[in-house]
């Protein structure tokens, strides 16, 4: 028997693994200074990652850090959801009770998803942002927790981690940017083929330049020589050790398996096969013993006492003496928490359960099922609803297990842990022909699926159908990213639908397809959206008919923006209305709203797109809110007021982050590098852009902000980098889906590449692609910069012989466009004059009179480098025509030109006025002035000293409002302070002053730029 050594199986000496601790040690230490660590831990099943992990967090914690450990739970074939985050939360919610509290205040209802005892969750609200939302949340309250304080997360046995607590890890690694924060993970690598779960994980993890993997390799002769004496305690015999080296392969588990048994004598009984080996421990327990064990195994992989004890069977003193047995003879184990047991190693429990046989295994889950459905406070809530439908379906009863596997989706769903909500619902379609009728009758879509609208019918009376499993199954797969899942769900469906047609059914379905397939860059989504719409054609009003005009509406305005457009915008805020589908009202409404301001009407599409807004936030409804903070700077942008859209933006980041809409933060990002860079405020633009690639989720944002820093880099002549973020920027759009706003602008940045490469062909090319393709109605805000980059380009290569084939054609198509595009605001007016400008340029027909009415309208607005750009020109064309008051003009025109390239960095526009001036042979800089005078410019330009207070935070892309904070005074104080000093700088703009103090060098340190955060 083992009795002599059943104290001593674990070996009280760590034995190597030096170059790994001192890893381990270097992470904590670097974690120490606020730069984040993440570690996984890879290595065979029984190759010491635990032991591992137990070394170096007992080490940290002796260097005052927080330790909270989680593992994940297997339960049969099923993992749960976000189990070891929820463990290593709780972890920490009872070592730091108030920090745990203060980070989470405010948000309890959403994190109560991952830690119930912070409070009841919420509803919340399920949409593709609501899983991000919680992971957010998660990462903002780690990073508080360890804002002051070094604090250690281990996960262990991420191999058999769900498919949540894989995308929670992947989005915490990626954004965890501060704290004092170590996150490690363990994993078999024995276990992950080419098919396991956790490869693509690991994959991308790889990838990230943050994470380091440690493998743990298995012991040589040597180290399992020490490990082997710290387990008998003495010196082993060098025979013994090599048998034992050379069965064990120097895997530790193995290696102490083998020696406990060969110093009990009992060696020589044992098979050649491990299996056996790990079974050899549990065959010499008694009887009852030995049936704990097993019932242990199929429970879990951990078991509370009070359910072994009722499903056991056993009387309490014969349960406990089992378990005592089973606990010296180091096969189970106390929990930390003492409420129950597990396995000491996991192989042993797998040898354990597989040695089960087929009856015996459903008989054991009946018995678990049976056990907690009589007392549901056997086991944690938080992980009922999970394992009594794991042991129902494993106990092979359909009947009981379809609503068992139905409540545990619904569980899933309020947790948002979609995908397993999507495995649970492809569960119980696979046991629905299975179950009674009489059982399903008395299911309700009510209690099960919410994805798919009543439409009439009483949920509370109307029995669940199969097409109801396969909504909720849908949009699971979307909003859990299984898009491809989801789309087979959709097209069976459908063929379902052929059979027994519904058309309201066939629309909602074909309404999701339609999305699924955009996700999917599979097309564009208009084909089904259009059979969806044809479907509800002539039914009346339901919620199903008003989505899916919503869904037309806003489709329309971005791939094909017009009156058409309009009118279904309209139609869809009717239909709503007459539903009382409010979000969707709203949604339908800022819709109809931006196609108002394209369509001409301003002013009043901006008020609704404005109340839209304010009541989203009033109301509640973050998504639509979200939209808003997207669509209506972007409009206000589009009309040239640049300085409310930045405004509404940098509130629109703050909304976002909070409510953690990733994607619409990115947006939002995206949109603001826009406007700071059409006011001038490049460093900030630039800041922008890369928030809008770090935050966003999806694709379509990341490839905005990637197309603003292509933009950026060809205005600063760094074609290099223009031509790779406009790869990248084209690679995120792709090429599935089209649309106006993302074609255009692709499309003239291209263009601004070939011309600056000299590839004038290509740069025409482009530009015909683009034009041939359309620029609908309300695209103006694309198509004008498109049109100005290649009358730029034609006139730019005027002298070149190979260019002048071709021009007149592309001149007429110039203009032939210009006819078509919308002029109705200021700054699109300014564009036509430029564009014909340029026209006139390429003809060499340009005269300083073609120039001064350009100059004139864009010194009315607040565009800074594009003042810069038609100054130059206009000076250009004053060199031409000679003169003394010409040159003087010009003069100061390439001046102030310059100062504003030389401010932004516009490489290109600095060496242009440059050159211009050294050809003219005139200065770029003023005469001497006296050495009383050059000692303080800001005097000499009449500038007060609160004036200079104010110049120093305009240059630094200061709001009004910004500067009134900083200096205590009032907005309409600091407006009027800016006001004198454009008059007294002689300048038209913001962006212009800036440059003016950035020539004369008014200000020895400049503060930091702002990029709204």
């Amino acid at each position: 028997m083992l009795s002599g050594v059943e104290t001593r199986s674990v070996s009280p000496v760590f034995v190597g693994r030096t170059d790994e601790l001192e890893a381990l040690h270097d992470a904590l230490a670097r974690a120490a200074t606020g730069e984040p660590q993440a570690l996984l831990i890879a290595g065979e099943a029984g190759v010491g990652k635990t032991r591992l992990v137990e070394e170096f967090t007992t080490a940290a914690g002796r260097r005052d850090a927080v330790v909270a450990l989680g593992g994940c739970v297997e339960i049969g074939a099923d993992g749960l959801p976000f189990a070891p985050f929820s463990a290593a939360l709780r972890a920490l919610r009872r070592e730091l009770p108030a920090d745990v509290a203060a980070a989470a205040a405010g948000q309890e209802d959403e994190l109560a998803r991952l830690l119930p005892e912070l409070g009841e969750a919420g509803p919340g609200r399920h949409d593709e942002e609501g899983m991000a939302r919680l992971f957010e949340l998660t990462a903002r309250l780690l990073q508080q927790i360890a804002a002051e304080r070094t604090v250690v997360v281990a996960l262990e046995d991420l191999h058999w981690a769900d498919a949540s607590t894989r995308h929670l890890l992947a989005y915490l690694l990626r954004t965890l940017r501060t704290g004092r924060l170590v996150v490690l993970g363990t994993y078999r690598s024995d276990d992950i083929h080419r098919r396991h779960p956790l490869r693509p994980l690991l994959a991308e993890l790889d990838r990230l330049r943050t994470v380091r993997r440690l493998d743990i390799a298995r012991f040589t002769r040597d180290e399992v020589c020490r490990q082997v004496a710290g387990i008998i305690a003495g010196e082993p015999d060098p025979d013994q050790v090599d048998d034992i080296f050379e069965r064990s392969d120097g895997n530790a588990f193995f290696v102490e398996e083998l020696a406990v048994a060969a110093h009990a004598g009992c060696c020589t009984g044992l098979t050649d096969t491990l299996r056996d080996l790990l079974l050899v421990r549990v065959e010499a327990l008694s009887e009852s013993a030995q049936r704990v064990v097993r019932v242990v195994a199929e429970g879990g992989s951990t078991v509370e006492y009070r359910l072994i004890a009722a499903v056991a069977s056993l009387a309490e003193d014969d349960l406990i003496e089992a378990l005592r047995a089973a606990v010296n003879a180091s096969i189970l184990i106390p929990t930390p928490a003492a409420d129950g047991y597990r396995f000491r190693h996991s192989l042993v429990r797998e040898a354990v359960s597989d040695d089960l046989l087929p009856g015996e295994r459903s008989r054991l889950n009946r018995r678990y099922a049976e056990a907690l459905e009589s007392d549901p406070t056997l086991v944690p809530a938080d992980q009922r609803a999970m394992r009594l439908a794991s042991y129902w379906y494993h106990a092979h009863d359909p009947a009981k297990a379809l609503p068992a596997v139905l409540d545990a989706s619904v569980t899933a769903r309020r947790r948002h842990a979609y995908s397993e909500q999507l495995g649970l619902l492809e569960r119980a379609m696979e046991l629905w022909d299975a179950v009674p009728e009489d059982v399903r009758t008395h299911l309700r879509p009510h209690d099960h699926a919410e994805a798919y609208p009543a439409c009439g019918c009483d949920p509370a009376t109307t029995p669940l159908r199969y097409l109801d499993l396969m909504a909720e199954a849908a949009v699971a797969g979307r909003l859990s990213r299984e898009r491809e899942r989801a789309l087979k769900i959709t097209k069976r469906a459908l063929r379902l639908l052929e059979d027994d047609p519904d058309p309201l059914r066939a629309a909602w379905f074909w309404s999701q397809r339609s999305r699924l397939v955009q996700s999917l860059a599979r097309g564009d989504g208009w084909a089904e959206l259009a059979t969806a719409q044809e479907l509800v054609r002539g039914l009346p009003p339901s919620t199903v008919h008003a989505e899916v005009l919503t869904a037309v509406a806003g489709w329309s305005m971005l791939h094909q923006p017009g009156a058409e457009a309009l009118a279904a915008a309209e139609r869809a805020v009717e239909y709503a209305r007459m539903v009382d589908a409010r979000s969707i009202e709203l949604n339908a409404r800022l819709t109809l709203g931006g196609l108002m301001v394209d369509s001409g009407a301003v002013e009043d599409g901006l008020a609704e797109m404005r109340q839209v807004m304010e009541r989203a936030i009033q109301e509640g409804v973050p998504p639509v809110a979200g939209r808003a903070y997207i669509n209506l700077p972007s409009e206000l942008e589009a009309v040239g007021r640049s300085r409310e859209a930045a405004a509404v933006l940098r509130e629109g980041a703050a909304y976002a982050r909070k409510f953690g809409l990733l994607d619409s933060e990115s947006w939002v990002w995206g949109n603001l590098s826009d406007s700071l860079y059409s006011l001038g405020e490049w460093d900030g633009a630039a800041q922008a852009a890369e928030n809008a690639l770090r935050r966003g989720q999806s694709a379509k944002p990341q490839g905005t902000g990637a197309l603003c820093l292509a933009h950026l880099a060809l205005a600063r002549g760094d074609l290099a980098e223009a031509e790779r973020q406009l790869a990248a920027s084209r690679g995120h759009f792709g090429s599935h889906d089209p649309m106006p706003q993302q074609r255009l602008p692709l499309a003239r940045i291209a263009l601004g590449v070939a011309a600056a490469q000299g590839r004038l062909l290509d740069a025409r090319a482009e530009l015909e692609r683009a034009l041939d393709a359309g620029t609908p109605p309300g695209t103006q805000r694309y198509a004008w910069p498109l049109l100005l980059a290649a009358a730029t380009a034609e006139a730019d290569a005027l002298t070149s012989p190979a260019a002048g084939p071709g021009r007149e054609r592309t001149l007429t198509r110039i203009l032939q466009a210009v006819k078509q595009l919308t002029t109705a605001v200021p700054i699109w007016q300014a564009h036509e004059q430029w564009v014909r400008a340029e026209v006139l340029r390429a003809e060499d027909r340009a005269t300083p009179d073609t120039w001064s009415p350009v100059v004139a309208a864009f010194e009315a607005l607040e565009r800074p480098y594009d003042l810069a750009r038609v100054r130059h020109r206009l000076a250009e064309s004053l060199v031409t025509v000679g003169g003394d008051d010409e040159r003087a003009r010009a003069t100061e025109l390439l001046r102030l030109s310059h100062a504003v390239a030389d401010h932004l960095g516009a490489r290109p526009l600095a060496d242009a006025t440059a050159l211009l001036a050294r050809r003219a042979r005139l200065p770029l800089t003023g005469p001497a002035q006296p050495e009383a005078d050059s000692a303080d410019p800001a005097e000499a330009l009449g500038l007060t000293s609160r004036e200079r207070d104010v110049l120093r935070l305009v240059s630094a892309g200061r709001t009004n409002r910004q500067i009134a904070e900083e200096l205590f005074i009032s907005p309409k104080t600091a407006s009027v302070h800016v006001s004198n000093i454009l008059a007294k700088l002689g300048v038209s703009g913001r962006g212009e002053a800036a440059a003016v103090a950035h020539r004369l060098g008014l200000y020895a340190e400049a503060l930091p730029v702002r990029a709204g955060r």
